[in-house]
């Protein structure tokens, strides 16, 4: 009985040696990849202020496979995407117009599945984004969501009910 007892505690010290000089030993060193993209604004000479982020542009991402995956994706973009509608500026500047604008382009173009992107942008080209107000960019987030409900053969949303489903939770001023 103490025999065994020794071999699981000399056991353990083996483990516990092996794993700190194994932790130690390949840690990441200063500098790693990781590290100089967190410090390095700098990409090729490019930052992110000096590029043009047009509202053209193809579909960067593949197609999904996994089904799962897809509609799990789908609902969680879909609640990002009403809860910030909810949250936009009553009445916006011409760069929070400009923001969400561009953000929604981007988003037709970065969506991770490639499929879902090429139809989202085909729905952009015939209904552009609304941003002149809350109302207005909620309103027509609701209106392109209940087309790809239509298309998905899914129900479609009553969007005078909107607000209600995505408060905004925004503090009075």
């Amino acid at each position: 009985m103490k025999k065994s007892h020794l071999t699981i505690a000399v056991l353990g010290c083996f483990l516990l040696f092996s794993g700190t000089f194994w932790i130690f030993y390949f840690r990441p060193a200063q500098g790693t990849p990781l590290s100089h993209l967190l410090t390095n604004n700098n990409d090729k000479g490019l930052t992110w202020q000096d590029q043009d982020v047009s509202q053209s542009g193809g579909v960067i991402m593949n197609h999904m496979g996994n089904a799962t995956a897809k509609a799990e994706l789908g609902r969680s973009t879909w609640k990002l995407f009403h809860t910030m509608m909810s949250r936009y500026p009553e009445q916006p500047s011409d760069d929070e117009r400009v923001a969400l604008a561009q953000f929604i382009h981007l988003l037709s173009r970065l969506y991770p599945c490639g499929e879902c992107a090429e139809h989202f942008q085909t729905l952009l080209q015939k209904f552009p984004p609304q941003t002149s107000s809350r109302i207005a960019a909620s309103q027509w987030a609701c209106a392109i969501h209940n087309k790809v409900n239509e298309r998905l053969g899914k129900p479609i949303f009553d969007c005078s009910d909107i607000e209600a489903k995505y408060p905004c939770g925004c503090e009075l001023e």
